[in-house]
């Protein structure tokens, strides 16, 4: 009897049903000779005795975790994984090409859909507990992603509120991994299942899916964020600038009514908003016009997607999933760096941990006061201690935990404890391992991913949704802008497609730009970024760079900034950003304003923003713009916030895209 399920195992999936180090010790012993006797018995059980006594037994149908070998390993052990290899060394499997042999041509992927398997054989897996604790959660309704197979990735997988679920083995549920912890795992895995037969149900067969599962029937009028919109229509016409401590307790107020409804995205952006108001109230530098006006415009999107009949998912509009949390069986992460950031009295690290068992990247936030008058730079906090090791540890290491708690928005936390630990090691060539979800080497085809996701106003609020490792092949040049205080350089892929990596001075990181200058003359191989569109093309906002001499994370590097940058030649002129920026200008103008209270040089920026826009050949953009501008010079508020509102999303999501 061939063992087709364990001729499928590729070595990405014994890593992640293992570890890499256990498979790349069990392909050394083989490689060595030390191969064990091999033997299926007609029921499939494969057996395989070692020289040295230990026997490995692995039962058909079921999975690795529940093989068992007679050595001293409480858990999957390297015998268990070298029985999987030297079987696939064996005659099943195809012999490895000759070093000077010309490369064959990849094995095309089985296009499949875990949805195919039915309730008994969950039950029969996973056992009838499982599938009522999970019948729980389907009668309240649940969000997943899914990822269908694909020739880049062949193992589809269900992005759920608070783990991950891949499908290792094509048409095995033995083989199902799960970064929730072994109290949960089972009713993970039948809701990934509901999850694809749901899609499969509703003939959503695209590579990448939302969806809403199961849950009550919603109410096809309303969305439940109508006091919160009322809330933001009154701000937009008073705005910010005669905005007062009443309104923002009202904000917050809301917020906390929306949470505790599940309406946590919603929520999020009027608790954003507050911290606006009230960074403007203090003359603070956290409060930004733009910004303010992209919330307001959020708060509005996220209505009108919830109460579209063809919109997205009301869960991934509304965030209903968002504040759950799930612990996490021994998991092993990444280091991408860390962002330090902050306020004067307030500084705040955030350090990136890849998780490739799951193929997402997950958050653990910290902040401390600044005491007095001190500078408190990134510098400063590298050696703070955090979960039982130091930031800049975190920062630049391999994190092994038995007590990390992931949440739906993909936050992690990492209790230290007496039963549980978390222990750091070098990160080595961690980078270079990570799944294609988490490692850009085509920039062109992560573009094009980008560019095929909903508008980031009705986007789920989820921590780190585009930080990447992107693979480096040529740095093209490098520049500092004098006036910005940023740093530009020009990146290259294998296939020649570029990328603009741009890092802009911060006081409480007055070291970044030097280091950040010096990584990219030092072989640069990888660098861990903020993946996003603008300007027309890819932006990377660097968090860690991968040199020939190491991991150099900028924000937590030593230094005052003095050093001299060689200044760029100057930026080609960009009349199409150049346009979109003026008119986002003066939407947001208006809006700190109030549209009760412009005056008329705002109302002629606005004229002109649609005029340049109308230039370039936005038509539909200069005509909403043109229309608010017309509706400004009326006497309805209402109508002209309605076309505020249509201009800026309009022009949010032609930034975005174009």
């Amino acid at each position: 009897m061939t063992r087709a399920d364990l001729l499928a195992l590729t070595p990405d999936a014994l890593a992640a049903l293992a570890n890499r180090g256990l498979v790349k010790r069990a392909a050394k012993d083989l490689d060595a000779g030390n191969a064990p006797e091999v033997a299926v018995a007609g029921d499939g059980t494969l057996t395989a005795t070692f020289a040295d006594g230990p026997v490995a037994t692995l039962p058909p149908a079921v999975g690795l975790e529940a093989a068992a070998c007679t050595c001293a390993a409480t858990s999957t052990c390297r015998h268990i994984i070298g029985a999987v290899l030297a079987y696939q060394r064996q005659g099943d499997a195809p012999a490895e090409p000759a070093k000077d042999a010309a490369p064959e041509p990849a094995e095309a992927f089985v296009d499949w859909s875990p949805g195919v398997f039915d309730d008994d054989a969950l039950a029969r897996v996973f056992g009838e507990r499982a599938l009522t604790a999970a019948r729980r959660t389907l009668r309240a309704g649940y969000a997943a992603r899914l990822r269908r197979p694909t020739g880049a990735d062949p193992v589809p997988s269900a992005d759920l509120p608070t783990c991950t679920v891949r499908f290792l083995v094509p048409d095995e549920l033995g083989y199902v991994h799960t970064d929730a912890a072994a109290t949960t795992r089972a009713e993970m895995a039948v809701l990934a299942v509901w999850a694809f037969r749901a899609a499969d149900e509703r003939g959503l067969t695209g590579p990448d899916v939302r969806l809403d599962v199961g849950g009550a029937a919603v109410p096809a009028a309303g969305s439940g964020l109508e006091p919160a919109v009322e809330l933001a229509v009154r701000l937009l016409l008073d705005g910010a600038m005669h905005a007062g401590p009443v309104q923002a307790t009202a904000l917050r107020r809301a917020a906390r009514d929306l949470t505790a409804r599940d309406l946590h995205w919603p929520a999020a952006a009027l608790q954003e908003i507050a911290g606006q108001l009230d960074g403007y109230a203090h003359r603070d530098a956290a409060y930004d016009p733009g910004r303010f006006a992209a919330l307001l415009a959020e708060v509005h999107a996220r209505h009108r997607a919830a109460v579209h009949e063809d919109g997205s998912p009301r869960s991934q509009v509304l965030g209903t999933d968002e504040a759950a949390e799930t612990p996490l069986r021994r998991v092993r992460l990444a280091a991408l760096g860390c962002r330090v950031g902050g306020t004067a009295g307030r500084r705040t690290a955030e350090v990136f941990l890849a998780h490739p068992g799951a193929g997402v990247t997950l958050v653990l936030p910290r902040d401390w006061e600044v005491p007095g008058d001190a500078a408190l730079t990134g510098h400063d906090l590298a050696g703070r201690r955090i979960s039982g090791t130091t930031l800049r540890a975190l920062a630049t290491g391999n994190v092994v935990s038995e007590t990390a708690v992931r949440s739906a928005g993909r936050t992690v936390r990492l209790p230290v404890g007496r039963v549980g630990r978390t222990t750091v090691s070098p990160l080595g060539s961690a980078w270079a391992d990570l799944p294609a979800t988490l490692l850009v080497r085509d920039l062109a085809a992560f573009d094009a991913r980008i560019a095929a996701l909903p508008p980031r106003p009705i986007r789920p609020r989820v921590a780190a949704e585009f930080v990447r490792v992107v693979e480096i092949a040529e740095v093209r040049s490098v520049g500092y802008h004098p006036g910005a205080q940023r740093l530009e350089a020009e990146v290259a892929d294998r296939s020649g497609t570029t990328a603009t990596l741009s890092a802009t001075h911060a006081p409480h990181s007055p070291g970044a730009l030097d280091a950040l200058a010096a990584a990219l003359e030092d072989g640069p191989r990888f660098v861990s970024a903020e993946v996003r569109r603008a300007r027309g093309r890819l932006l990377l906002e660097p968090l860690a760079v991968l040199t020939a001499s190491g991991v150099v994370v900028p924000d937590l590097a030593p230094g005052d900034g003095e050093t001299a940058l060689a200044a760029h030649a100057g930026e080609r002129p960009d009349p199409l950003t150049a346009a979109l920026d003026e008119a986002l200008a003066a939407c947001a103008d208006a809006a700190h304003r109030g549209l009760l209270h412009v005056t008329p040089g705002t109302v002629a920026a606005v004229e002109r923003a649609a005029g340049a826009l109308a230039g370039i050949g936005l038509r539909a953009a200069a005509a909403a713009v043109r229309a608010f501008g017309d509706a400004l010079g009326g006497d309805a508020p209402h109508r002209a916030a309605d076309a505020w509102l249509d201009a800026q999303l309009r022009l949010l999501v032609t930034a975005e895209l174009r």
